[in-house]
């Protein structure tokens, strides 16, 4: 007996008039890449996926057309237009399917966290059951309510689950189930496994356990919650490789601000991963980043010695502690202009050589970018600046193939935060060798308009399993 194909309905058919963006919500981009590309990427990458269709948007269907034509998704098909609702989408995809036998995962465009364990779980209970449905245990007590707003019965909270995607079927299952549906003129179901629910009575829907991170991006608040959710899964992957350094023979690697602490790091580690490292700083080739002209040479000589640029990295900053009306106006510009101004410099003047070679920048960021610090508030808003400038380049250079990312390293022991804070319990800080293997690690991946956090408390938890 054969083995049943397993297809992906990518449904990607919503404007996005909760999200509040004016664009489909399945086009917003989260780190670097439309919503919708981080689902694909997570259905391509599973081997238990066949083939993947989406049915999209008809009024924008145009805007995945370029999915199709790169060979980044093997498995995906066709792009086709959905319907007016989820269940007439759903419709179209059944037509558009073959096989009574073959195995249908329907899955939210707008749910890019789901996982490898969801998937493989779908689709071996259809190898028993021929309806799945995937949820997770309801937090919140549920309440029923009356048309005058009053509670008429309270369930028993352990009993109830709150449903996500995906939704598996044996084709010839939910093929059946539409097929009784379009003879009721009164149906109305919101979703697919409420029509097998419905129509197909005697059809027992099996219930797959999600995840909470498995979230539906819908509302303006769920944007920031899934760039949040990327970052976090980017600090996990940077931590997996720690151990190691990437193999950089070949590569051509350019460090602004590497003649001490984490840049100096950056460039040991580089050299001795085989990379050719080019090395830039006020003090030791007199670059200042703040200049255009003096970036611009430093990439120019570069590029002269080995032909080619791969990664770009930006260490360089200041830091000085004062409240903002004691600030001298001197201190108060060379801070935005060396950690904002230059940064945008070296990215803006770097462009043209990374388009060559598909390569990278690599920014720096604080902690303190999430919440403004006195004492230091121009640090922290130059370092909040830095973070938004990586995600909209992501953007900006995707079509030119170029990557750009940002190292949010936690409290790291450098002679800047010495100078800033005097001597710190050692434990408490990062140790700039940990922070440079993070880095080398992010330049070599294909990761863009990640912001990758470095914690003290995770590289102590991996120092204690590398003694065990």
């Amino acid at each position: 007996m054969s083995t049943p194909r397993t297809v992906a309905v990518v449904l990607a058919g919503g404007i996005g008039v909760r999200v509040g963006l004016g664009i489909p919500k399945q086009l917003i981009k989260i780190a670097g890449k439309a919503i919708v590309e981080h689902t694909l990427e997570a259905l391509e990458a599973n081997p238990l996926i066949d083939e993947i269709l989406i049915m999209m948007n008809a009024a924008a269907i145009g805007e995945l057309d370029h999915l199709i034509s790169t060979n980044r998704f093997a498995k995906l098909s066709r792009i086709l237009p959905g319907g007016e609702t989820r269940n007439d989408t759903t419709r179209l995809a059944i037509d558009a399917i073959d096989g009574d036998d073959t195995k249908v995962l329907f899955h939210d465009a707008v749910r890019p966290f789901i996982d490898d364990r969801i998937i493989e779980d779908c689709v071996r209970a259809l190898d028993e059951y021929d309806a799945v449905d995937t949820a997770i245990p309801s937090a919140d007590t549920i309440i029923e309510v009356s048309a005058d707003r009053l509670i008429t019965n309270i369930p028993d909270r352990s009993l109830l689950r709150r449903g996500q995607t995906p939704q598996a079927f044996r084709l010839h299952t939910i093929r059946r189930a539409y097929e009784i549906a379009a003879d009721d003129p009164g149906f109305k179901a919101t979703d697919d496994c409420g029509v097998v629910f419905t129509y197909l009575p005697d059809v027992p829907i099996y219930v797959v356990e999600g995840t909470a991170a498995n979230m539906k991006v819908t509302e303006p608040i769920d944007v920031h919650i899934a760039d949040k959710l990327f970052q976090l899964q980017s600090a996990s992957l940077s931590l997996e490789s720690m151990t190691s350094i990437p193999d950089l023979t070949g590569k051509s690697i350019i460090v602004f601000g590497g003649s001490y602490g984490i840049g100096e790091q950056i460039v040991d580690l580089a050299r001795r991963a085989g990379a050719t490292v080019h090395e830039f700083s006020r003090s030791t080739t007199g670059t200042d980043i703040k200049s255009a002209k003096a970036v611009r040479r430093a990439l120019t000589e570069a590029k002269a010695a080995t032909g080619r640029i791969d990664a770009v990295i930006v260490t360089a900053g200041v830091l000085r502690i004062a409240p903002l009306v004691d600030s001298p106006k001197r201190d108060l510009k060379d801070t935005i202009s060396v950690n904002l101004v230059g940064p945008a410099i070296v990215a803006r003047e770097a462009h043209p050589h990374l388009v060559e070679t598909g390569g990278q920048v690599v920014l720096f960021t604080s902690s303190s970018y999430t919440r403004g610090r006195a004492g230091y508030s121009a640090y922290s808003a130059t370092k909040a600046g830095v973070v938004n400038l990586t995600q909209a380049l992501a953007e900006e250079w995707e079509s030119a193939g170029v990557r750009i990312n940002c190292i949010n390293p936690q409290r790291t022991r450098t002679p800047m935060r010495t100078r800033a804070f005097g001597e710190e319990p050692a434990d408490s800080l990062l140790d700039p060798a940990d922070v440079a293997r993070v880095t080398l690690n992010v330049a070599a991946s294909d990761l863009t308009g990640q912001i990758v956090t470095v914690q003290v408390a995770a590289m102590r938890g991996l120092e204690s399993d590398e003694a065990h």
